[in-house]
């Protein structure tokens, strides 16, 4: 396993600080929140993106690719009825994997629950159907770049569509490639009622990413989660992608969150058999 983090747990650290504070830690994987790049994709220029990937990279990390895709975004909708809407939004996701390319990435997180909740009326299952036609629009894309899509169930609290690993696998199913695979993230698992070592289980053929956090909003091991049987679960599936620490919670303050989450990890994975 490899342990990455979320840029945006930074905040307005400049980036030098941010990725020699992460490194002293432990952690070899940089996360990236395109909105913590620029506020327009399109003008963030090729030089802008070399220059941010060298910088990343000769600081020790790998840029394991993209989340938060569509967050703070206008304009763009996942499973909306308005045809012109999931057009743009597929475009958009496109130019998000040419991005995830250029930075060295090779998966893109889709979660960003505010662009994808279904609107009030509108049933299940044409929203699905939405959904699967936006990304299947983005497939031949992926597939030029070779950067896949890890869809993201998230918890009742974050929305109401995909709210569970099954639902997301029913969504990957209608999608049908290769490119499209599961992300899986404990706050949200902790929101099903299966136990979580038990979803990674299940879903072991199709997860290619993970966060680890806890349902109080901070850092793995900062809250009531078992970390143990989590990574327990982790060892037995083989799982050796990235493990990468999503914070909403800055309450405690950067370097507690960082420093705690990493060891609290490195506590879980040592107690197992």
């Amino acid at each position: 396993m490899k342990y990455a983090i979320c840029n945006e747990t930074f905040g307005n650290w400049p980036l030098d600080r941010a990725l020699a504070y992460a490194k002293e830690v432990g952690y070899t994987g940089w996360e990236v929140a395109p909105f913590m790049l620029t506020e327009d994709l399109g003008s963030f220029s090729a030089s802008e993106r070399d220059a941010y990937r060298k910088q990343v990279e000769q600081a020790g990390f790998e840029i394991t690719g993209l989340h938060w895709l569509l967050a703070k975004t206008e304009g763009l909708h996942l499973t909306t009825e308005d045809v012109e809407v999931r057009k743009r939004t597929s475009d958009y996701i496109c130019d998000l994997a040419r991005l995830c390319h250029d930075l060295g990435g090779k998966v893109m997180v889709l979660g960003s629950p505010q662009q994808r909740n279904v609107p009030e009326g509108q049933p299940m299952e044409s929203a699905m159907e939405n959904a699967a036609e936006v990304i299947r629009a983005v497939v031949p894309s992926l597939e030029e770049l070779h950067v896949q899509i890890a869809l993201e169930p998230l918890g009742h609290e974050e929305g109401n569509f995909l709210l569970t690993a099954a639902k997301a696998r029913e969504l990957q199913g209608m999608i049908a490639s290769e490119q499209v695979k599961l992300h899986l993230d404990v706050k949200a698992m902790s929101d099903e009622g299966t136990p979580i070592q038990q979803i990674i289980r299940d879903n072991a053929d199709a997860m290619i990413h993970f966060h680890a956090n806890d349902p109080n909003r901070q850092g793995p091991g900062m809250g009531n989660v078992d970390f143990v049987p989590i990574f327990q679960a982790l060892k037995d599936i083989g799982y050796a992608e990235w493990v990468s620490v999503e914070v909403f919670d800055y309450e405690p303050g950067v370097e507690t969150l960082v420093t705690e989450s990493m060891k609290n990890m490195l506590k879980a994975r040592a107690s197992c058999s």
